[in-house]
């Protein structure tokens, strides 16, 4: 057995260690002297989970075959059994990683009582429990037995019992490895890939967790602050201070793609009533957020590689923010919780109260584009006008049935009022959402499609915010129109839905593939052709209260009703 220490001044640049070889005894002269093999930098360049590059596929017939190893007369003897299907190095210790984390169960009664514990790898082995210490303690022998540097660390973990924003002083709390792999050290934590405890640490439940084996420095130590800093394996290294207040991520975080979050740390105070929060991710992913378990209060946009949310809290205090994501593709329909955030919140912005109506995301994104929603005319989730008046448009893809709907929080008009609000106008692939607001105030336009040629319901698809200051708007509804309204009929005048009394009111229709048209008031009117393309007429409401347009698209069928107007007889 050939050993080599280096012992250095605490505060000092420590030499590189050389790999070398270690038999059955792996424990420090000088707890805290022995350092690794610190790699001149470390970064996370964001294109995986690991500290080395895996193709885990290679490890299936490896990990079938630990994972069902019954032996528990000794260690050498498990090792050696373990070893039968394991060549290098890595597949040793991917072999002993997999029968730990299958085999072994976290103690939850030695948990509670010292006394009912005990953590020397032989007794773990016979027990098939154990708490953190054991985990690694045996992890480590096992790895003495098989010839692979292996190091049993300790330090303080975000673990079981943490709470946001918590400071860490006393004794470590958790206990995990290092294993030398390739001229480099690797970390792992056997103990959080084996399972999982319940909130009061009373029932363990085996889970297998893939990400903490060799998980990338970058990664681990959001969660794991060993007591030699070294051991974090990262250049510049943490200090505990940083990692009392970083964001802790969980594994759901990592493994749906996503790469880094704003702000870093867990709490937040407000700025003039708002908060920012983004997320930057791999892949498009769709999110969801609750503050205080409501979905209000919110303004959450899609990105292509992440999302950004405004939160505007309507009370202070401290309040709980949570994150949910999950992938955009597949069928997947639970969110997975991502990020938890306290927000301080020491003042209120009235002026960005939101409608209870309004559904997130807000505005066009990648997924609109999925969707079918393409070149929007507003980009932005907020509209203002003045006027009370706006146009949207988007080219639409193939197939498209949408339904538009507006809503708000002081408004008494019905639904079906409300919608009248809103004219949907076709031109080719262009559609074109004309909205004539009811009165001031925030409104909310809903937009649901699905495809023509499914039966089924609409599908939401994303929500635009319409604030309008001017208390003197006051639209009245654009027409009723009937189901034999083709969808590639325009109206351009009279937009109003309701028309003056004993006036020539005149008409004006883009009106395609028919044979006549007409108005009907008292009398009926005819509208003609013009050259430009235009059905055009007038119509007077003297002694009617509806008119109605009707069109016949050919000399042998009926008349049929497209638009009704109400006239004005106040």
């Amino acid at each position: 057995t050939h050993v080599t220490v280096e012992v250095h001044p605490r505060n000092t640049t420590p030499q590189l260690l050389k790999k070398f070889s270690l038999g059955k005894v792996t424990k420090p002269l000088l707890s805290g002297m022995i350092v690794p093999c610190l790699f001149p930098a470390y970064p996370w360049d964001k294109s995986g989970l690991k500290s080395m590059t895996l193709d885990l596929q290679q490890f299936e017939k490896l990990d079938a075959y630990a994972s069902k190893v019954s032996v528990k007369n000794s260690i050498e003897e498990l090792v050696k059994v373990l070893l039968r299907e394991a060549r290098t190095d890595l597949e040793k210790v991917r072999a002993i990683w997999m029968w730990i984390c299958h085999h072994i169960e976290y103690d939850v009664v030695g948990f509670h009582n010292k006394g009912q514990r005990s953590c020397e790898p032989k007794d773990v082995l016979r027990t098939g429990k154990s708490v953190c210490a054991g985990y690694a303690g045996l992890f480590q022998q096992m790895c003495s037995v098989a010839g692979v540097q292996c190091m049993k660390l300790s330090g303080y973990s975000k673990g079981y019992s943490y709470r946001r924003g918590q400071s860490f002083t006393g004794d470590s709390n958790h206990a995990w490895n290092a294993v030398y792999l390739d001229g480099r050290w690797h970390l792992l934590d056997s103990t959080w890939g084996s399972g999982s405890v319940n909130d009061s640490c009373s029932k363990f439940t085996f889970q297998y967790e893939e990400f903490y084996f060799l998980t990338h420095p970058a990664l681990f130590i959001n969660n794991h602050f060993p007591d030699n800093s070294n051991w974090q394996l990262l250049k510049p290294a943490l200090t505990l201070k940083e990692f009392e207040s970083n964001m802790l991520y969980n594994i759901q975080f990592y493994q749906l793609g996503m790469l880094a979050a704003h702000p870093e740390t867990p709490i937040i105070q407000t700025v003039n009533g708002k908060a920012t929060i983004s997320i930057e991710s791999r892949a498009p992913l769709l999110f969801m957020f609750k503050l205080q378990e409501t979905e209000e209060h919110g303004l959450m946009t899609l990105k292509k590689n992440g999302m950004k949310l405004e939160i505007y809290p309507q009370k202070t205090g401290n309040l709980k923010l949570q994150v949910f994501a999950k992938p955009s593709k597949g069928s997947e329909d639970h969110y997975n919780e991502v990020l938890e955030y306290t927000l301080e919140c020491s003042s209120v912005d009235k002026n960005m109260c939101f409608p209870k109506d309004l559904l997130q995301p807000v505005g066009p994104s990648w997924f609109t584009e999925r969707k079918g929603f393409l070149r929007p005319s507003h980009p932005d989730p907020i509209i203002h006008t003045n006027d009370g008046r706006c146009s949207i448009t988007f080219t639409l893809g193939k197939d498209i049935s949408v339904l538009p709907s507006l809503h708000s929080d002081n408004t008494s008009l019905t639904e079906d009022m409300r919608r009248r609000h809103i004219m949907e106008i076709h031109r080719g692939n262009q559609i074109e959402f004309k909205i004539h607001l009811p009165h001031a105030g925030k409104f909310v336009l809903r937009i649901f499609a699905k495809k023509k040629s499914d039966p089924g319901s609409y599908n939401y698809i994303f929500s635009y915010l319409i604030s309008c200051p001017n208390t003197e708007v006051k639209w009245p509804v654009f027409p009723v129109n009937y189901r034999n309204w083709a969808e590639s009929y325009e109206l351009l005048e009279p937009l109003a839905g309701l028309l003056p009394a004993n006036r020539n009111v005149q008409f004006k229709l883009k009106l395609h593939s028919i044979a006549k048209a007409f108005v009907q008031g008292k009398d009926t009117s005819p509208l003609t052709l013009s050259k430009d393309g235009y059905w055009e007429g007038t119509c007077n409401t003297s002694g009617c209260t509806e008119v109605y347009v009707m069109v016949q698209e050919n000399a042998n069928l009926k008349f049929s009703y497209i638009l009704k107007y109400e006239v004005d007889t106040q």
